[in-house]
């Protein structure tokens, strides 16, 4: 995770606040649920939405999950699972949905298993989200102009073509960010590469559903 200045600012780049409704894609070891949860408060929810194409890999993820949503004071937060584009089917209409260092994994071998697509997805979101509402995607960047070629063997992406395919889905890019970028990362090894893990230069980038 990122220092707690990182932090804050991340959530408010994401506008998530009291009493909002926020899908959290993908939550890995529950930080980011955690951490919604104590901001959206008893009036808001959390839903911590774990990937059946993860879950039939890592099944023990979304019982992990699940025990977070059982600890005290976590009343907010709901563990979910379905296949990926079926997201919409089992959450509530939402204010934020948050995508941390997950969005290149749409386009690799692993979560089109089942068939979705970023497209898929992407379409998936827009519906789900209330008008008004933001989709935030943190990701790894790839070298400008390589697309989406890298997202398979270095686990990154372009930044440009995020926003491609997420405007093609309807949305309006309303902001980005640059606190996580690192001039010193040339985007040319995977982010688990001990010389760089954790210390990738990463863009943000907040779309609103008109």
């Amino acid at each position: 995770m990122y220092n707690q200045s990182k932090l804050s600012e991340l959530i408010r780049f994401a506008r998530v606040t009291a009493g909002s409704t926020v899908i959290d894609v993908y939550p890995g070891d529950g930080d980011w649920t955690r951490l919604f949860s104590d901001v959206v408060g008893r009036e808001g929810r959390v839903y911590s939405f774990v990937p059946t194409e993860i879950a039939d890999l890592k099944p023990d993820q979304l019982g992990h999950m699940r025990k977070l949503a059982e600890e005290t004071g976590r009343e907010n937060v709901e563990a979910v699972s379905a296949d990926l584009v079926a997201m919409p089917e089992i959450t509530q209409p939402a204010d934020v949905l948050w995508l941390h260092l997950f969005y290149h994994d749409l386009h690799t071998k692993l979560i089109q298993s089942k068939g979705a697509t970023a497209a898929d997805f992407n379409r998936a979101v827009y519906n789900k989200l209330k008008p008004g509402g933001f989709y935030v995607i943190v990701d790894h960047a790839a070298s400008a102009g390589s697309g989406t070629s890298d997202t398979q063997t270095l686990h990154r992406i372009d930044p440009a073509s995020v926003r491609e395919e997420v405007e093609a889905a309807g949305f309006v890019l309303d902001a980005q960010s640059t606190i996580l970028a690192n001039k010193d990362d040339r985007h040319l090894i995977k982010v688990f590469d001990p010389t760089i893990k954790g210390q990738t230069d990463r863009f943000a980038y907040r779309f609103v559903k008109p």
